[in-house]
């Protein structure tokens, strides 16, 4: 298997199961967050979309993000900053997002997903070892394996959140 069909496979996998996750349950326990200090359902599953989004298309391809040539801000209420996507968001901002429906929400999911499967699908030896911007100091750069690594280790973490929490609200038994 090769390392773009890997990061699918992983990528995929954990797709499934945040939808898996969200599907059946009510917009309320999709915005409700089990203390005033934790991320909810909706938040992370924006959140961990935003990640994917931010660098599928503005890190590894430098072009538009699906959340706005998508006009998915719109759909959320929120500003078109193409940068704007939780980091270093206080408690109060978290509990104040406005969550929107569930469609809305899985629908941005959704289409960013079509996209970094599509573009990963398409990534060969040469386009695994090129050079991207990397987080971090201002000019670092990184192989776009080693980018899509952080890519799957993050959807992966915020992904084990959202079944955590529906599991926390509903108990054991939900994911089949």
């Amino acid at each position: 298997m090769s390392d773009a069909a890997t990061t699918i496979f992983a990528l995929q996998r954990n797709w499934d199961m945040v939808s898996s996750a969200v599907s059946g349950v009510d917009d309320a326990t999709i915005t409700r967050m089990p203390n005033g200090h934790s991320n909810s359902i909706g938040w992370l599953v924006w959140h961990m979309t935003r990640v994917v989004d931010r660098f599928i298309h503005s890190r590894f391809q430098d072009t538009g993000q699906v959340w706005t040539a998508g006009g998915w801000h719109g759909k959320f209420a929120m500003d078109a900053d193409p940068d704007e996507f939780g980091i270093g968001w206080s408690a109060e901002q978290v509990a104040t997002w406005p969550c929107p429906a569930r469609e809305v929400l899985m629908g941005y999911y959704d289409a960013v997903n079509d996209a970094a499967r599509d573009y990963i699908n398409g990534l060969d030896a040469e386009g695994l070892a090129r050079r991207v911007p990397a987080p971090g100091p201002a000019g670092s750069t990184m192989a776009v394996s080693d980018a899509l690594g952080i890519l799957v280790w993050d959807n992966i973490v915020h992904g084990g959140q959202v079944a955590y929490i529906r599991g926390y609200f509903e108990g054991i038994g939900w994911h089949r």
